[in-house]
């Protein structure tokens, strides 16, 4: 294969991607939903599931790189970021999951279901969770100027007890996880719930902006 045949070739894969991003983006904002950056550029985004280190050990978003929520959620997010920055300058939010559409929230519970880690995924016969609506979104701490993560106990996206918030004093005992890391996370806490979300207990990273039954009756899930 020559030079010219390799560029080529080349151009055409970049294309094809940005094809294939750009139909995922239009869906998100088609959809109603909004890219979180727009409102805020000063918060990170590096969505986990457009790589292959996550818990499926695949890339799950092949056309999206961009974090979107609902506006609702968009707009607390904004709000703890601006709460973050007053009490550390240092630091920003890191998205790593925003909105997420159904199918790829099949795709998940098919790889959980019968095992001990579907506590960790909802169910889409169920309607999903608050990822498929757009008002949930994995976040964490890291420096604004490098993006380098703080640590936090664990990796994002560990499915097992150490990421468990109604834990922590425990595994601290145990020293499964630092003083540090606790520091870290209710630090992320603190500003989130200031910002009206809702912690997940088996998962320091999730936020929820509102409850899985109002986005039941009053939202469309996301597809």
């Amino acid at each position: 294969m020559n030079l010219r045949t390799t560029l080529v070739l080349a151009l055409l894969c970049t294309l094809q991607a940005e094809a294939q991003d750009s139909t995922a983006e239009r869906d998100m904002l088609r959809q109603g939903l909004v890219d979180v950056a727009q409102l805020d550029t000063t918060l990170h985004v590096d969505l986990m599931y457009a790589r292959s280190d996550n818990f499926m050990g695949r890339v799950l978003y092949t056309g999206l790189r961009r974090a979107y929520l609902h506006p609702l959620a968009a707009r607390a997010l904004v709000k703890a970021q601006r709460l973050l920055r007053l009490l550390r300058p240092e630091l920003s939010l890191k998205v790593y999951d925003a909105a997420r559409p159904m199918h790829i929230q099949q795709a998940m519970w098919n790889a959980v279901a019968g095992t001990d880690k579907r506590i960790y995924v909802s169910n889409p016969r169920n309607g999903g969770g608050l990822h498929n609506y757009g008002m949930a979104v994995d976040v964490t701490l890291c420096h604004a100027q490098t993006g380098d993560t703080l640590p936090m106990g664990t990796v994002i996206d560990h499915l097992g007890p150490e990421a468990h918030t109604d834990r922590e004093d425990s595994l601290l005992a145990q020293g499964l996880i630092s003083r540090q890391a606790l520091a870290h996370r209710r630090l992320l806490r603190q500003v989130m719930q200031q910002a009206g979300f809702i912690p997940l207990k088996t998962e320091w990273w999730h936020f929820n902006k509102i409850s899985r039954a109002q986005a039941k009756a009053h939202y469309k899930p996301i597809r």
